[in-house]
């Protein structure tokens, strides 16, 4: 039925999510990915336009960079973005119908993208476990680990929180932090000798209702 909502990349966010997967690309646009991630939070057809966006990307696409950044764009919203994005993502269709699908034998997927893939899954299962309206993740990696899929072994390094919540700290802090949260533990380490450091200044202790 995604056909009757015309193009998924014509959305605002759907835009932004074609350019930040192009195939083009030598390596992830970090700023793009936030400001995909800041339009889902803030909008309220974004949760929904970007994953229809990152699904056209993905399903059947045989250009395996494209695939991987749409992966990547995938896990850094997962990790940045609320509630009502993660039960999209973490809903049983979706993560059957497009990440399972993608690795699928007669896809030949790539190793890279085969454990990236069963990475999202294990983490976002574990993650997710113990919220009812997001177990759909859960039943779909349970079903794979039941029918004798192997797992990547689990990097804790690589499990930073879902959701990073925003203090009343400096706009410049905030989007470093949220890019290196979405980095691999070695990309972590190079980015951040590169990064300017903003002056620290004192944080107020974020609360939770």
């Amino acid at each position: 039925m995604d056909f009757l909502l015309g193009n998924p990349f014509s959305s605002p966010v759907g835009q932004r999510i074609e350019k930040a997967t192009d195939g083009s690309l030598q390596s992830e646009d970090w700023a793009l990915n936030m400001e995909i991630c800041d339009i889902i939070n803030e909008t309220e057809e974004g949760p929904k336009d970007a994953l229809r966006a990152v699904k056209k990307r993905i399903v059947g696409n045989k250009n395996f960079h494209e695939v991987m950044l749409a992966l990547t764009v995938l896990e850094t919203c997962v990790k940045n973005c609320g509630h009502r994005f993660h039960v999209l993502v973490a809903s049983q269709d979706f993560v059957e119908s497009v990440l399972v699908r993608t690795i699928l034998p007669k896809n030949n997927p790539p190793t890279i993208v085969h454990d990236k893939v069963l990475n999202l899954i294990q983490s976002w299962a574990d993650a997710f476990r113990s919220s009812p309206d997001l177990t759909g993740v859960v039943t779909i990696y349970e079903d794979l680990r039941r029918k004798g899929l192997e797992f990547p072994m689990t990097d804790l390094d690589m499990l930073s929180p879902i959701h990073t919540p925003r203090g009343p700290c400096s706009t410049q802090r905030h989007n470093q932090d949220r890019i290196l949260w979405a980095l691999t533990p070695a990309s972590k380490r190079t980015l951040a000798s590169t990064l300017p450091l903003c002056p620290p200044r004192p944080c107020s202790p974020v609360t939770h209702p």
